[in-house]
């Protein structure tokens, strides 16, 4: 009988559906109808802490555990339940160009006798996932980001969660917003691409909506403000995703930092439009950053539903030793597609049929053409 042993890795930032996907490669590759009817036995060992756990193999970690877990069915019996990624994930560039350890890394997959390694990220994990398998190394991936932007693929694990976060965020704000005749700033995540702004804003019914996209006028916007009030509006929901821009300006950073991956840390814009809307209309404005509730808390239905089919769809992959693929949803089924095709841009949104540059919000046609 042939064995296999499959080792499973998360890198990046964390979102709801990656454990869900975990349990499911474990249950899938440890069914014993694939030993019976293949004539093929599967191990599968869990990689602590993203790349950095494969640089770095042999620490013991304050369990009394290396980064090296093994995984079985009880052990993942219940980890569908659970938001985050029970292994662990860094932001770890085994190839930036300051500090290269690929070397290591691969060397350390050799020692470890994994057949298989099965990638659990956004654009930076599975960009390395990418350069590896040009490596003759095994991979498979399993698309996870909260800003859905990844080509080739309508679903990223860890989206539809975050979005209800922002409803819910929504509606506790409005009590209060309302109560006091306010206007509120709510920030999301969304560096280049403004799905999660867009689709949030839409869903939780926010007034207007500002996405990377579409550079915005701030007299624009305090005109919306003071056309909503004399409609009769005791208040406003402004939704803002991080990376969204006034007109001739520039993406708002924190600080200078940024990660290995060249990524600089965005945040300030909400601040800036709040600012901005009381100077130019008097009225009382607030901002608020949601920032990482976006990533936590349990997983949703839809993305408990994905997460299990993304692990059953990577473990597929496995058995027909079809390498170098990230599972993905495209047009209501799931298939396979090159782990590099993922990798072309970023899925933005497309300004002409899905935004309202006159309302700064959704598209307000569906069946009949946008002008």
């Amino acid at each position: 009988m042939d064995k296999h042993r499959i080792g499973i890795l998360t890198g990046g930032g964390d979102c709801a559906g990656i454990n869900p996907a975990i349990k499911w490669i474990v249950k899938t590759a440890l069914d014993k109808r694939l030993a019976s009817e293949r004539n093929i036995q599967y191990e599968v060992v869990g990689i602590r802490n993203g790349w950095q756990g494969l640089i770095d193999i042999d620490p013991t970690g304050p369990d009394a555990q290396g980064n090296i877990v093994p995984l079985n069915e009880a052990q993942v019996r219940t980890w569908d339940r659970y938001g985050g990624t029970n292994l662990g994930t860094s932001r770890t560039n085994p190839y930036d160009p300051h500090n290269d350890r690929s070397k290591v890394l691969i060397e350390n997959l050799e020692k470890l006798g994994l057949d298989t390694l099965i990638v659990i990220g956004g654009d930076d994990t599975l960009g390395v996932a990418f350069k590896l398998a040009k490596e003759g190394i095994n991979v498979v991936g399993i698309p996870k980001t909260i800003d859905r932007d990844l080509p080739g693929t309508d679903y990223t694990l860890g989206f539809e969660t975050a979005m209800n976060v922002i409803v819910e965020g929504v509606d506790r704000l409005r009590t209060t917003a309302g109560s006091h005749q306010r206007t509120f700033v709510v920030e999301t995540m969304g560096r280049n691409s403004g799905w999660l702004a867009l689709e949030g804003g839409a869903s939780s019914g926010a007034y207007i909506i500002l996405i990377p996209e579409y550079d915005f006028s701030i007299e624009k916007v305090n005109e919306l403000v003071l056309e909503g009030r004399r409609s009769g509006a005791r208040y406003d929901i402004i939704i803002v995703a991080e990376g969204a821009k006034p007109l001739g300006g520039i993406e708002f950073v924190r600080n200078g930092s940024v990660d290995s991956f060249g990524h600089k840390a965005l945040s300030g814009v909400a601040e800036f439009v709040a600012e901005a809307i009381h100077e130019g209309t008097g009225r009382e404005t607030r901002s608020m950053v949601l920032s990482h509730l976006q990533r936590g808390g349990v997983p949703c239905a839809y993305d408990r539903r994905m997460g299990r089919y993304f692990g059953i769809a990577a473990v597929d992959l496995v058995v027909m030793k079809d390498f170098g693929k990230m599972v993905s949803y495209r047009h209501g089924k799931i298939t396979a597609i090159p782990i590099e095709d993922a990798l072309r841009g970023s899925r933005l949104v497309d300004v002409e049929t899905e935004y309202d540059v006159e309302r700064y919000n959704g598209r307000r046609t569906i069946l009949r053409p946008s002008k």
